[in-house]
């Protein structure tokens, strides 16, 4: 049974994804996992996710189709290494990078890949 707890975390974060939704915003995450859990969790949004290219040619194909995205590569090291370089070479290109989901995600739930986030609402 779920607690009130956990009743208003799952409408949090329905909303914070629902605010996503309607942004239409282009989501960039790191692979087709992450993907398919923004999918189940209802984003309709355009979501790309890294190739095999390298990150300044990812940064250049981004800001030829969208002036600002939003950045959801995994809280581990690596992820964070991902936005980092994501984040100051598209804002270099001058796209606009929306930090609020991303920050939302880190500070409110315990997912440390993207890829669990379908599967960890459903677990609230």
């Amino acid at each position: 049974m779920k607690t009130r707890g956990s009743f208003r975390k799952e409408k949090e974060i329905v909303k914070v994804l629902q605010e996503l939704n309607h942004s239409g915003k282009l989501i960039i995450v790191e692979g087709l996992k992450d993907k398919h859990s923004l999918r189940e969790s209802g984003i309709q949004n355009q979501v790309m996710t890294l190739s095999k290219k390298p990150i300044f040619q990812v940064v250049e194909d981004i800001a030829k189709v969208a002036n600002e995205v939003v950045i959801l590569t995994d809280f581990d090291k690596k992820g964070k290494e991902l936005y980092g370089k994501l984040n100051s070479g598209l804002q270099k290109f001058g796209v606009k990078v929306d930090h609020y989901f991303r920050e939302w995600l880190r500070k409110n739930t315990k997912l440390s890949h993207v890829e669990g986030l379908h599967s960890y609402i459903e677990h609230i």
